[in-house]
């Protein structure tokens, strides 16, 4: 593999700084001193055209004069003179620019015109850039500091990206004497080219690197973020600060779920989706980072505390209750286990309090027992100095016990200068520490939270989750004729026929428009009926007087319908009136009334949201806000999180709800979303379920037009599993052969063909030795981002198992208009046609997505795959880098 292509940016042979100066108080001049100063091992020319030496070295006056290739500069000139500057640099041959001058969009109209100056240039050569209005960037192990910030960076694995230079400069600042070190810092800025996505990319890639640490403002590129973050997450750890909420406009909510949805429920639930972990504070984030880095892995959020004072193990107790952190329930055994090692004074519960008088032999007895119980989870170890406590040795203790086992542990040694020496250990040992209990369980919290997105991040529904198909079209002609009448809002009867089309159960409605009428269709349903206003212009029908409940007769439902009327024209004289909806009673004694929502965050698009519904949903704010699209266990931890869930079980006289229902309008509102991109928002509201399944009694949608694209869902921030790219071949000699995008659940598969395959085949394809993929590989090759890459597998069933015969893939490069492919057909199957239909398969679906060009590396030997190639009508040269390898290109 060659270098990455941001490499000029973090890891330069050469820097210019553009701007240098004499004056240290000056950013020029700091700048200058930093990479003098930080022991960067390439070599720095001062560009200042004032001075012929500064700080010792000889400048030069411009970048034209310098006599060597820069590969990075570093600009800190007024922003006037920004976009010739960018294009002395682009004319030099340099590859990347930091500006950390201020003056640019965040000032106004003419700075936003200077900063497109500056990008229009930059793309020109192929120049990246980082800001402007920025810090910087720091690379500790090159010794590079191009930043202009006072703190000194020690080496580390954590790498730092941040929208805020002021707030980078507070962590550096904080971070040195708390023995925090870096792989990487970067200062982001305006990110008006590079952005979070593609710095996220570069430190997956970054062996320094084992955890991740992001202070965002605010998103600009939601699908590349979204991306980017699902793709580092799933091999490094990604910690997050987000602070503020992008602005969503000042407007009415036109639907309940509006009202309740903010911009931060959309942000935790994107975090959930990725794979990351959100913390609260600059210190949580880098303990929790700590302990990612170190391998601390829960498999769950059962916490066992041991202590030897009851008062710190009950606020460790309240807090994890504030958090949701369940606190293991101590099995039998261990309570025997415990019996036998512990005083018969012992709390013989969890927090297990060990007495005041516990010494070393006591902590590591209850420890080890707590490390072996299959029912706990993590273990939090406070100590208070008592008279007889010997802090230190207890801690050599624990942490002699925490080298035998793999399961988190945390400790919180109270107190000051009795627990110095102890606490220095811990850190020694990487053991988390922490001198009060509530921060060490926040963090558990964290650890547990980071286990239970990774597990969201390994599901890749698909856009359509049931076998009986949608009528699509039905519905999309229906919101084509409101868009053509001028109208957004669909009226009742319109929103039910949408529910309809996506096989979701609706109560059978009629609209009347006079008192005689309504005479007449509620005579078609049995009584009694409910009655509610139909008007696009009022969402929340019972604060308007708009509805009436068990009418019981023909006499009362015309009285009902004037009294209607003149209700909603007293408290809504502007609304327009379409008549009056007519619907049978829902008779579900045992129902519950839920609301299921929709809204459309203006950054990270549709979002789904469950909770409890009915006329007081506001003031219940029970919500549990989802990114689409769904399946079954992500729907299934939708439910699990709203307060609606424990209704759903039986109670008293209640049977239990059928969840199975539940569960399918979920995903029938989720296969909504992804095939109607005019979809903005909706209400089902309420939505009764009970034991016999679920109905829809009310529901509200509001649309717009959608600009059509190549992508079909493009308006929605994850992929659905591309399951109109599964199709079906057959061999000549009658093998059925299903081509199909890669899973996750793929993992076993794909290890056991690369397994079978001949050391040659190994080679030819990975151009290394090697006998099996390696974990970090195995997730890297079956848990894809179809947005930025495709890997389709033909498979086939042999003695009733499924069998994988050859993979295609390709990645995008970073100019998006390219991407790069590799193919390998197991030995057995070679000769048989599998190659030659996989690679069409994959041309076929570049092409789709806009991609003009594939290209890939072949080695020389490998003249089967050049043969292929070539019929396939790709040039091929010899690699300028190998003479081993071919490199084989193909316009699409």
């Amino acid at each position: 593999m060659g270098k990455h292509y941001l490499s000029p940016l973090f890891a330069p042979q050469s820097v210019a700084v553009i701007g240098a100066s004499n004056r240290l108080e000056s950013v020029g001049g700091l700048v200058f001193r930093n990479l003098l100063t930080g022991g960067y091992r390439g070599r720095c020319f001062p560009v200042n055209p004032n001075h012929t030496e500064i700080q010792g070295q000889p400048a030069f006056a411009s970048i034209e004069h310098i006599p060597e290739r820069v590969d990075l500069a570093v600009i800190a000139t007024k922003a006037e003179t920004m976009p010739a500057i960018i294009e002395a640099c682009g004319q030099q041959g340099v590859r990347a620019a930091v500006i950390l001058s201020a003056g640019f969009h965040e000032t106004g109209t003419h700075g936003a015109a200077l900063e497109k100056a500056v990008l229009e240039n930059a793309r020109r050569y192929g120049l990246r850039l980082i800001g402007p209005n920025c810090l910087g960037v720091i690379r500790p192990e090159l010794g590079l500091n191009a930043t202009f910030t006072n703190s000194a960076v020690q080496p580390g694995n954590l790498a730092l990206i941040s929208q805020s230079g002021a707030l980078c400069s507070a962590i550096l600042d904080w971070a040195l004497p708390n023995h925090i070190g870096f792989s990487s810092v970067v200062s982001l800025g305006n990110s008006a080219d590079v952005d979070f996505g593609e710095i996220l990319d570069f430190m997956v890639s970054d062996p320094q690197t084992r955890a991740i640490l992001l202070y965002i403002e605010g998103i600009r590129h939601a699908r590349s973020f979204m991306s980017a973050l699902r793709a580092a997450a799933r091999l490094k750890p990604v910690i997050v600060v987000k602070v503020g909420r992008h602005e969503a406009g000042s407007k009415a909510a036109q639907s309940h779920t509006d009202a309740l949805v903010v911009a931060d429920d959309v942000f935790d639930a994107t975090l959930r989706r990725a794979g990351a972990v959100r913390v609260l504070s600059v210190a949580q984030l880098f303990t929790s980072a700590q302990a990612l880095a170190a391998g601390i892995r829960p498999s769950g959020n059962r916490l066992a505390i041991v202590t030897n004072g009851g008062g710190p193990g009950v606020m460790a107790a309240d807090r994890a209750a504030d958090l949701g952190v369940e606190l293991a329930m101590l099995s039998p055994q261990s309570i025997d286990t415990l019996n036998a090692v512990l005083p018969e004074t012992w709390s013989h519960g969890n927090p297990v309090d060990i007495i005041g008088d516990a010494a070393a032999e006591r902590y590591r007895d209850a420890l080890t027992v707590c490390m072996r119980a299959p029912e706990i989870d993590g273990v939090l170890v406070i100590l208070t100095p008592q008279a007889m406590t010997q802090p230190l040795r207890v801690a050599e203790a624990v942490i002699e016990v925490a080298r035998q086992f793999t399961k988190p542990l945390l400790v919180c040694w109270m107190g000051g200068s009795q627990v110095m020496d102890a606490r220095a250990a811990f850190i020694a040992a990487g053991i988390p520490s922490f001198r009060t209990p509530e921060p060490a369980v926040e963090v558990f919290s964290y650890l547990s939270a980071y286990f239970h997105n990774q597990q969201l991040l390994l599901q890749t529904p698909g856009p359509l989750a049931h076998q009986i198909a949608p009528d699509v079209d039905g519905a999309r002609m229906l919101i084509e004729s409101v868009l053509a009448e001028h109208r957004k809002v669909l009226n009742e009867m319109e929103s039910k026929a949408l529910l309809a089309a996506f096989r979701i159960p609706v109560a059978k409605t009629v609209v009347a428009h006079s008192p005689n009428e309504a005479l007449l269709l509620a005579e078609q349903f049995e009584f009694p009926v409910a009655m509610k206003i139909n008007s696009p212009d009022i969402t929340h029908k019972s604060d308007s007087g708009g509805v009436r409940l068990n009418i019981a007769n023909a006499v009362a439902v015309r009285a009902t319908y004037q009294e209607i009327v003149a209700d909603v024209q007293r408290n809504r004289p502007n609304a327009h009136i379409d008549g009056i909806a007519i619907e049978p009673m829902a008779v579900k004694p045992n129902g519950r009334e839920l609301l299921v929502g929709v809204t459309t965050d203006p950054v990270f698009g549709p979002v789904i949201t469950f909770g409890l519904g009915g006329t007081v949903v506001e003031v219940l704010a029970d919500r549990a806000v989802e990114l689409l699209p769904l399946n079954t266990y992500l729907a299934s931890n939708l439910i699990q999180r709203t307060r609606a869930a424990k209704l759903l079980g039986a109670f008293r006289h209640m049977p239990a709800a059928d969840m199975d229902a539940l569960i399918s309008v979920l995903l029938r509102v989720s296969e909504m979303v992804c095939e109607l991109p005019w979809l903005k928002q909706m209400d089902i509201n309420p939505l009764l379920v009970d034991e016999h399944g679920a109905l829809a009694v009310d529901a509200r949608f509001v649309v717009d037009f959608h600009q059509p694209s190549a992508d079909r869902y493009g308006h929605m921030a994850i992929s659905p599993y591309p399951t109109h790219l599964v199709g079906e071949w057959q061999l000549p000699d009658g093998t059925n052969i299903v081509i199909r995008p890669i899973r996750p659940e793929d993992a076993d598969l794909e290890q056991t063909f690369v397994r079978g395959l001949s050391d040659e085949a190994k080679y030819f394809r990975f151009m290394e030795t090697l006998q099996e993929l390696t974990p970090a590989m195995l997730v890297r090759f079956t848990q894809i981002d179809y947005d930025r890459e495709m890997a389709l597998m033909a498979v086939t069933e042999v003695a009733g198992q499924e069998v994988e015969l050859g993979i295609a893939r390709y990645a995008i490069n970073p100019d998006g208009m390219s991407c790069e492919f590799a193919l390998v057909v197991a030995d057995q199957w070679q000769g048989k046609g599998v190659a030659h239909k996989l690679m069409s398969s994959l041309m076929d679906v570049a092409r789709d997505r806009g991609l003009e060009r594939m290209e890939g590396e072949v080695m020389r030997a490998n003249q089967s795959m050049l043969k292929l190639v070539t019929r396939l009508g790709f040039t091929i040269k010899t690699s300028e880098d190998d003479d081993a390898v071919k490199r084989v290109s193909k316009a699409l």
